[in-house]
């Protein structure tokens, strides 16, 4: 044996070593790299289901929308409704006002040429009282002046 068997031999045992050595680490990464692929594994098993559950829930999502939907086209059909009654009692109210408004006119002159025609009247009764009254006092003070004569 020369000295360069001796170098590939001693070399040969370093390389064996170096396998040895880096053969530990390859391995522990093959048992991660596998259990990395089952716990994918595992998780795309439960994905499917979660997202069956999910497009469930959407699509009752979806349903409770359109069930209110279809409520608020109701609301919105009775609001106009209700502004078709209010609009109705704002015009008949403006109607009864407009025609008492008249009644009120109609009635007012006439009580108030009533009334003045009254007052007038008592007041010429009154005048005439007086004077009637004047000349009876007048004629008796000329009979006390006559007599007194």
């Amino acid at each position: 044996m020369n000295a360069g068997d001796i170098a590939g031999l001693v070399a040969a045992g370093a390389f064996l070593m170096l396998v040895l050595v880096l053969a530990v680490p390859i391995l522990k990464l093959g048992r991660t790299i596998d259990a990395t692929t089952n716990a994918i594994n595992d998780v795309v098993d439960r994905t499917g289901p979660l997202l069956t559950n999910v497009n469930h829930t959407v699509e009752n999502v979806n349903v409770a929308l359109s069930q209110v939907q279809v409520s608020l086209d109701g609301v919105n059909v009775q609001l106009a409704k209700v502004d078709t009654m209010t609009e109705h009692a704002q015009n008949v109210s403006a109607n009864i006002a407009n025609l008492v408004t008249v009644v009120s006119a109609a009635a007012a002159n006439p009580l108030v040429k009533v009334a003045s025609f009254g007052y007038g009247l008592r007041k010429a009764a009154n005048a005439r009282r007086s004077a009637e009254d004047e000349r009876e006092v007048r004629a008796s003070i000329k009979q006390r002046r006559k007599a007194a004569r």
